[in-house]
């Protein structure tokens, strides 16, 4: 092997088909070495002498793809100053592209020594090499042919949320070898799914390499959703089928599912680590730079500023830190082919170094929006932290999406027939103006708004209409918790066992009505996976380290209740062909909202609402919806057109096939009597010359 000084750039280990250049960034480190491993784990030690603007570097001609490797950096000791250097140490480079091998925690991977009595301000000695997984140089060659991205209308988009093993793990026309992995998503079967349903865009939960947190581990649990983030530029390799290549087989999910005319929206986790706070291990960044990395805090009993709930926090005022995101997002967008991002956590971005907040004026949103490979895509903020909540203005207007929690709370508490809703739910049905408004200073549009009703945070659809207690798994034990964070409403009856039938039937109703509000509104709909065949947690809110049944989709509930996956099918297939309801701006003046009859009740008491949405600007047809939250039959009076005009398109209190038939016959009188806790939805097809 021939040892050269190298470049300082691009970051990470590059293969150029010669050899192998190698560049890491420290800025408080001493000295730093590369260490190569063999197959047999055998260790070589080269120094990295040459240091350009803080990255050290250097070029192994001879070294290809294959090759496993780490980094040990050295520098001062000073945790009380945010500097935890440990040469003992083997640290996964940040900018690797593949992982190998796995975290021994019985092993010394913490950099201090625990049970000392300076606790983390003791370094520990003992060499890890034995207990970290290595980093692997890759050969990026893939063959994209002509992969082209689908490039959905924001206002004709149907997101759908889920993970990737869970989808396919117990899907039974899936091969087996395939049951859980990415060529699993992209299998025909899985395809075939989404396209039935009308599925535009996928959103899949992490797909970068993680660790589990050694909490979890100790009661033999693992971290299923993935929020703990190890390599930001590597594909997980749960998902990888048995001895197959990770980042080969995440290219060809994609590929296959943009030749299915589908994008590929990846929920990514920037605002931590898995590395946690003081206490936690050290795999990589508190090794190569912690003060450089992290968000520190002036408080001595807990160092790191914590606004991610995990422990530790990036830190968006180091250029460094916003480097290495960007250059990840574009990394999977032109190597991976990515459509866009789902950014946890993303109010982490607006917070400065010292933990205050620049809302909407971070830089890195400016320097995504100057991106020539990322302003394109599609950007979707999960628009708090755990010390902040800013839906609507606090990201750039132009290009950043949200998921509205807000509309995801208004309807739960409609639908389960809370006092005073209405005017709240008028917001939200019209694509909330009031947190996205529409004016010369913020030219927000109704798409920006990201509506759903559940997500993988919490209940599935069903629970949500099935459960008032939460099953508290999640901590390892079946302890029940009656709070109302769910905003749930079990119908009268708690869980599955001995359910009566018209506790059963009326939770299928409230499901479709949830269906009904979601696809009617303005904005961007998104689905959590499952939901279209009632799939079940069987009350578990918060399954994140549930690698098992409980998690994984139950695609037997499929057949099972074909009534509804038809009726989410029926409903995607209306809105997609009424352009009038997903529009690029709000509804205006072509919305008329009533009550039962020709005004609208905003009083506490009412829990009903009509409207009519006027299509002729869109070339579209009306499409009038009433809406009875009440527990008793109302009737309402329609306030446009006369009867034979319109025609019954659902109704939600209907069995299948007649709460979506499908031959929608004209009605014969203006009175239509909505039965309890239902919507309906009537059609008057536009004149055509």
């Amino acid at each position: 092997m021939n040892i050269e000084h190298g470049t300082f750039h691009p970051l990470g280990a590059t293969w150029d088909g010669q050899g192998v250049n190698f560049a890491l960034f420290s800025e408080h480190a001493t000295s730093v070495e590369l260490c190569l491993f063999d197959q047999q784990g055998r260790e070589t030690r080269i120094p990295v002498t040459r240091r350009t603007l803080y990255v050290w570097h250097a070029y192994l001609n001879g070294l290809g793809p294959g090759q496993r490797y780490g980094w040990r950096v050295d520098g001062p000791f000073e945790p009380e100053n945010g500097l935890r250097f440990n040469p003992n140490k083997v640290l996964v480079d940040p900018y690797a592209r593949a992982l190998d091998g796995a975290v021994d925690f019985r092993g010394p991977v913490y950099g201090y020594s625990p049970g000392h009595a300076s606790d983390d301000r003791a370094l520990d000695p003992r060499d890890d090499a034995g207990s970290m997984p290595r980093s692997v140089v890759i050969d990026p060659s893939f063959d994209w042919g002509s992969d082209r991205p689908p490039r959905v209308p924001w206002h004709d988009t149907v997101l759908y949320e889920l993970h990737v093993k869970g989808f396919t793990r117990l899907h039974a026309q899936v091969p087996e070898a395939q049951r859980g992995t990415y060529l699993g998503v992209a299998s025909d079967a899985a395809i075939r799914h989404l396209e039935s349903l009308g599925i535009t865009t996928v959103e899949l939960m992490p797909v970068h390499e993680h660790l589990d947190e050694p909490a979890v581990v100790a009661r033999g649990l693992t971290n299923y959703w993935g929020y703990s983030t190890l390599a930001f530029f590597a594909p997980d390799r749960r998902f990888a089928t048995r001895g197959g290549d990770a980042v080969r087989e995440f290219k060809e999910m994609v590929k296959r599912l943009h030749a299915a005319g589908i994008e590929v929206v990846l929920d990514v986790v920037y605002n931590h680590t898995c590395e946690g706070d003081n206490r936690g291990p050290i795999y990589s960044y508190k090794g190569l730079d912690c003060a450089a990395y992290y968000m520190l805090s002036s408080d001595p009993a807990n160092p790191f500023a914590n606004y991610s709930g995990t422990g530790n926090t990036l830190n968006f005022g180091q250029p460094h830190v916003r480097k290495m995101v960007m250059d990840s997002l574009r990394y999977w967008r032109k190597e991976m082919h990515i459509d866009g991002f789902r950014f946890d956590l993303a109010s982490v971005f607006s917070r400065n170094a010292d933990g205050s907040l620049n809302w909407g004026e971070a830089p890195i949103f400016s320097e995504i929006a100057s991106d020539p490979d990322l302003g394109r895509l599609r950007l979707i903020a999960e628009p708090w932290d755990t010390a902040a909540y800013q839906l609507g203005r606090g990201f750039p207007g132009s290009t950043w999406r949200q998921w509205n929690g807000r509309f995801r709370d208004d309807v739960r508490r409609f639908v389960k027939s809370d006092a005073g809703m209405v005017p709240d739910l008028m917001r939200r049905i019209y694509g909330s103006d009031d947190l996205f408004p529409d004016s010369r200073t913020h030219a927000y549009h109704a798409y920006q708004s990201i509506n759903f009703i559940t997500s993988h945070d919490g209940f599935t659809l069903y629970d949500l209409v099935s459960y008032d207690r939460k099953r508290n798994l999640a901590n390892g034990n079946n302890n029940q918790d009656g709070t109302d964070y769910n905003l749930s409403w079990n119908c009268g009856h708690e869980g599955d066992e001995a359910v009566p039938a018209d506790v059963l039937s009326l939770r299928r109703k409230q499901v479709k009505n949830f269906c009904c509000l979601l696809l009617l509104s303005n904005g961007t709909p998104m689905l959590r996976a499952g939901d279209e065949f009632l799939n079940t947690q069987y009350g578990n809110n918060n399954p994140y380290n549930q690698d098992n049944e409980l998690s994984w989709l139950d695609w037997s509930q499929l057949s099972a209740n074909a009534d509804i996956f038809r009726f989410f099918k029926n409903m995607i297939a209306f809105r997609k062909a009424h352009p009038s309801i997903g529009r690029s701006r709000f509804w205006r003046g072509d919305i008329s909202w009533y009550g039962t009859g020709s005004t609208v009740d905003l009083s506490a008491p009412s829990r009903t609402l009509a409207f009519c949405l006027h299509g002729a600007s869109q070339a579209d047809d009306d499409i009038y919806v009433m809406i009875n939250a009440y527990w008793e039959e109302l009737e309402f009076h329609i306030q446009e057109g006369s009867p034979p005009e319109w025609k019954r398109i659902v109704d939600t209190s209907l069995p299948s096939p007649d709460d979506f038939p499908e031959r929608a016959s004209p009605l014969a009188t203006p009175n239509y009597r909505v039965a309890p806790r239902s919507v309906v939805v009537l059609l008057r097809p536009r004149k055509r010359d």
